[in-house]
């Protein structure tokens, strides 16, 4: 069993992740991290649910983020707004002790001037319902141009909600996508061809 340090993730993060009490990486973390560390990529990843795929995916996004740069870098899509706001909490955990990395959760069922004005101050990585991210983009709320990469957590259940033609309208407003990190439950079917848009297989 390696530890998070010997997967490549630094010395701020694997602090916060021992104030969590994560000292080991899950069998998904250990399998999944250093492929998305070692470069760009595109990657379809299934585990059961608590496994840890928040962190498997979460902390090499993290570790890409330009803290001295006033942009948004990363964008992870989730199903619910449940969902969203848990994965938020978590990456905010994750960076206690790092370089000041800000995550801000947009969702449906929240007042969208509220969120709109959040989306003012630094942020780097964006969680976001694929609804509320296109009101967000239409209005020129915010600004995707500088992302890299694109997380689909739970991308099945976000396809089998008829979620596909957002998905491909929110993948035209990103220009410098170079990693596409597909995560779902383990037992779902998910059979999902990703070139420049997403199609079922």
């Amino acid at each position: 069993m390696k530890t998070f340090k010997q997967l490549g993730i630094g010395s701020g993060f694997v602090k916060g992740l021992a104030e969590l009490n994560i000292i080991e990486p899950t069998y998904i973390q250990e399998k999944v991290i250093p492929v998305l560390m070692a470069g760009a990529t595109d990657i379809v990843a299934q585990a059961q649910t608590g496994t840890g795929k928040t962190a498997a995916y979460g902390l090499p996004l993290l570790e890409q983020m330009d803290a001295n740069k006033n942009a948004v870098q990363g964008l992870i899509l989730c199903p619910t707004r449940e969902l969203a706001k848990q994965v938020a909490k978590q990456l905010f955990k994750f960076t206690k002790y790092s370089d000041k990395i800000f995550t801000e959760a947009v969702y449906g069922g929240e007042h969208i001037e509220r969120q709109m004005g959040a989306l003012k101050r630094p942020t780097h990585v964006v969680v976001a319902t694929p609804g509320r991210l296109i009101d967000l983009l239409k209005r020129n709320a915010v600004n995707l141009s500088s992302v890299k990469t694109v997380v689909l957590d739970e991308a099945d259940e976000m396809l089998s909600m008829g979620f596909k033609d957002e998905l491909n309208e929110i993948l035209s407003f990103l220009p410098s996508v170079e990693n596409k990190w597909l995560f779902s439950t383990e037992g779902r079917k998910l059979k999902i061809s990703f070139n420049s848009s997403l199609k079922p297989m």
